[in-house]
């Protein structure tokens, strides 16, 4: 027999992730899984394995609904079913690609056929497919928001419904929800990342045999997969009766006081909005009860609990990666003893170990090394135990001791001449901005930024359909389709309509931009304090891209010439650290750092064209060096700015001159890139009223002097 995916079994190390998988396997209640981590370190593979381990399903035969035979859904589409036996079929594992459309998630309607017949023609989505399964999204940092609230909403009520102009179908869509993502290419906004019941962060192991064993087994499978399967089909099948036995036992689970507390004040002492944390510690907690075989919650269990479903709820600052300090949650758990000793670990049989209890030199089944540890819960007084003390030298997951801030000698000479180099500084408290928005009506991927025609928003018109009818213009059908009734021989109340009459709904909503900064770095703004404020600025708009879902590129120019210091991405984390260790010092060649910009944005045009554009240029105006491509600096970076307003980019200076005597180059600049300049202390949203407005104007004014003249006048 051949095996579609690699054995769960097989999987080497990776505790964290098969425990939370398997803990969503004995209780979906649990509400999923998030699989956080670099690529190349096996989350698809075994989150794809997962299937296999779940208990065979009984369906109703022929229901596209996978409805139970003993307690069918009375609001099935395809029934009502009546009680009775059934057939049998596996689990499924259905995927969700990042470009699936809303009508291949939750199904689809036939509209003609709602509209002419009166019939509900519905045509099951991947929710329906999913029903009593695993639905696992890959890179779901990159699913459009509007797909990522459906599915959620869909996991946490446990059905779907789908709405079409009055028209309405709900089934039920009871699933594992697993989702991975590389935090490299953006992060999910706080409200979907409660939504998972678990997170997990994995990485490659830099154990040397530990990676020879991940290659031996992996060039094993790829070389015959049948006979892979085979060496592991045992672990694979004691795995799968645990699951079942721990399903069994898992009404049997008590609960205590004493778990409760533990529960709430780690909760609280996390300072995790919402009760949603405490509910999923507790499902969490019963489900490794379960999963260890007993019928009582012990700290240990809470204090797993907690790793899993805590460090993404956890309140933290912008741009802070997930983590949990353990050290704080033994001290909190440790005000709550339990009330009863815990049971002494008892000794294992050869028959009683899952198939991740072999110790390391045991021995797999296919000779190259046992499978991996710490599937089984251990006792809390074990040595190997999640609770012992951790002696790296971090308090804080992901938190590293300080790190001085350079080794460079700041009186060393810049590239370029000018002012010497000096070490990075920290960037002030971020704050809220007011909102930058590109003029006009775009198309690009569906943001919170600039207006735009999206499939969601508000309706503002009709069009005749480009491939299916997704959004039905209800007003504009029944207009086009009253002239043709006569020769259509209506002679009943129903309306006939045909293909040609459907119209398509236009909606208007916000999409998300391309945000190029282009960040002056030299030595005319290194003095500490200021470039500290700079840094801070630029953080906050960063942070105000990060919530519009927007894509970012960072350029900075220093010394002799611009560099793309971050190519544009939708990882905000990825700038903001860049950000942080920008050194300052130099001449300032400010022509190369806007035609540094100008060559970015014609690339990603070529890439996207949809997405539209918006500079944010962070500069004192100033000019001191042409950046090796000759000629007066202020007159190249002239030229280099009236270039970008030529091609239509919308831009915005970020003044960042300060002292008595202001020279006002940013605004000169500004001018010639055809939009505002804005003071650092203007950017906060509570000090700058109407900047949206007024990057808008100034478009408007380089582009029509008549709408200028008529401002002036009102």
């Amino acid at each position: 027999m051949s095996s579609a995916h690699f054995p769960f079994s097989a999987v080497v190390g990776q505790d964290d992730l098969r425990l939370a998988l398997l803990l969503n396997a004995v209780s979906p209640a649990v509400g999923g899984v998030l699989v956080r981590g670099e690529k190349g370190t096996a989350k698809s593979t075994a989150v794809r394995a997962l299937s296999a381990l779940l208990p065979r399903v009984d369906v109703v035969p022929g229901c596209r609904f996978s409805c139970a035979p003993a307690a069918p859904d009375p609001d099935c589409p395809d029934g009502p079913h009546e009680a009775g036996p059934g057939g049998e079929r596996p689990a499924r594992m259905v995927e969700l690609p990042v470009g699936a459309s809303e009508d291949r998630l939750v199904g689809s309607l036939d509209i003609e056929r709602a509209l002419s017949e009166g019939v509900k023609a519905f045509e099951p989505g991947l929710l329906a497919d999913a029903h009593r399964g695993i639905l696992y999204v890959d890179e779901v940092n990159l699913l459009h928001d509007h797909l990522v609230d459906v599915l959620l909403d869909a996991a946490a009520m446990g059905a779907s419904y789908v709405e079409r102009e009055g028209v309405s179908v709900r089934h039920a869509a009871r699933f594992l929800l697993v989702g991975t993502m590389n935090p490299e290419e953006g992060e999910l906004r706080p409200q979907l990342l409660d939504r998972f019941g678990l997170t997990v962060e994995v990485a490659a192991s830099r154990e040397p045999a530990q990676r020879v064993e991940v290659v031996r087994r992996r060039l094993a499978y790829e070389d015959d997969p049948a006979g892979f399967a085979s060496r592991w089909a045992g672990d694979e099948h004691d795995v799968r009766a645990r699951v079942v036995a721990a399903r069994a036992l898992l009404p049997w689970v008590v609960l205590g006081d004493t778990s409760l507390l533990q529960i709430a004040a780690t909760c609280a002492g996390f300072e995790v909005d919402g009760m949603r944390a405490d509910i999923v510690m507790a499902r969490t907690a019963t489900a490794l009860a379960a999963w260890a075989g007993r019928t009582d919650v012990v700290k240990e269990d809470v204090r797993q609990a907690a790793l899993l479903a805590l460090p993404h709820r956890r309140r933290r600052a912008p741009f802070d990666a997930p983590g949990l300090d353990e050290d704080k949650l033994d001290r909190i758990l440790d005000e709550f003893p339990d009330d009863e000793p815990e049971p002494e670990p008892e000794p294992e049989g050869p028959d009683d170990r899952g198939p991740g209890d072999e110790g390391p030199d045991d021995g797999g089944p296919d000779g190259g090394g046992g499978a991996p540890q710490g599937e089984e819960p251990q006792a809390p007084d074990s040595p190997e135990a999640p609770g012992a003390p951790d002696t790296g030298g971090t308090s804080d997951a992901g938190e590293a001791p300080d790190a001085p801030e350079s080794t460079e000698d700041p009186r060393s000479p810049a590239p370029g001449g000018g002012a010497p180099e000096q070490a990075a500084v920290r960037a002030s408290e971020p704050f809220r901005t007011k909102m930058l928005s590109v003029p006009g009506l775009g198309e690009g991927a569906a943001g919170r930024r600039s207006r735009a025609r999206t499939a969601h928003g508000r309706t503002t018109g009709s069009q005749r359909p480009r491939g299916q009818l997704t959004k039905l213009h209800l007003a504009a059908t029944v207009h086009a389709a009253a002239p043709h009734q006569k020769a259509r021989g209506r002679s009943g109340r129903g309306l006939v309509v045909r293909k040609d009459d459907l119209r398509q709904a236009t909606r208007e909503g916000r999409e998300g931009n391309l945000v190029l900064f282009v960040v002056d770095a030299s030595g005319s703004m290194a003095a500490r304090q200021r470039m500290s404020a700079v840094k801070g600025a630029v953080l906050s708009l960063l942070l105000d891209a990060y919530q519009r879902r927007d894509k970012v590129g960072l350029i900075t120019f220093r010394g002799a010439g611009a560099e793309l210091a971050l190519p544009p991405t939708s990882s905000v984390d990825a700038a903001a650290a860049r950000l942080e260790q920008l050194p300052t010092g130099g001449r300032t060649p400010l022509a190369a750092g806007l035609l540094k910009a100008r060559e970015v944005l014609r690339i990603e045009r070529l890439r996207d064209p949809s997405r539209r554009p918006l500079l944010v240029v962070v500069t004192d105006g100033r000019a001191t060096s042409a950046g090796g491509l000759g000629g007066d600096a202020r007159e190249l970076a002239g030229r280099g700015a009236r270039l970008l307003a030529a091609e239509g980019v919308t831009s915005v200076v970020v003044d960042c001159e300060s002292g008595p005597v202001r020279l006002g180059l940013a605004g000169v600049l500004a001018a010639d890139l055809g939009g505002p300049a804005v003071s650092l202390d203007g950017l906060r949203a509570d000090s700058l009223a109407g900047l949206v407005k007024n990057v808008r104007t100034s478009v408007e004014s380089a582009r029509s002097p008549q709408g200028a003249g008529n401002r002036r006048a009102a």
